[in-house]
């Protein structure tokens, strides 16, 4: 059984923050789905984003994977923030590979949560694993669209 509610206001969170969210967008990322404490975003890896040994720059890796961490942990709308993160590289990105992070919960109680983030290239294959704490801070993420309703 689906809870629709719960699915409408988790994808309009994260619409929102993606909406806000212009570093991600200038990398070329895209939401590519949500659904309560998970994200999928997804982002093609460009020229300007290879490193001096030809393959994706850990730095976009962990970009990636910590933007799906963060639409993930924001889709109660309830302002979230990373508390840690930490990433492993298993393989590497080349130019035009499409990478996705798959965002998902694994604990949420209090004022944190804990999230993993696993990076797959087109074919499947593990790219990288993330795993982020979240600590929930004061505001919602829809108060701005709600002040104007």
């Amino acid at each position: 059984m689906t809870d629709q509610p719960a699915i409408s206001l988790a994808q309009a969170c994260t619409e929102s923050l993606f909406n806000r969210d212009i570093a991600s967008q200038r990398m070329g990322m895209r939401v590519e789905q949500s659904g309560p404490g998970t994200a999928v975003v997804s982002m093609v890896v460009r020229e300007d984003m290879i490193q001096g040994v030809g393959t994706c720059h850990g730095g976009y890796l962990f970009a990636l994977a910590d933007s799906a961490f963060a639409m993930a942990c924001n889709t109660y709308n309830e302002t979230t923030v990373a508390l840690g993160c930490s990433i492993d590289y298993i393989a590497p990105g080349f130019v035009g590979d499409t990478l996705k992070a798959h965002a998902v919960e694994q604990s949420r109680g209090g004022r944190t949560g804990n999230y993993d983030v696993r990076i797959e290239n087109q074919q499947g294959e593990l790219i990288a694993l993330f795993h982020g704490k979240s600590y929930k801070v004061r505001g919602t993420v829809l108060a701005q669209e709600i002040a104007h309703d």
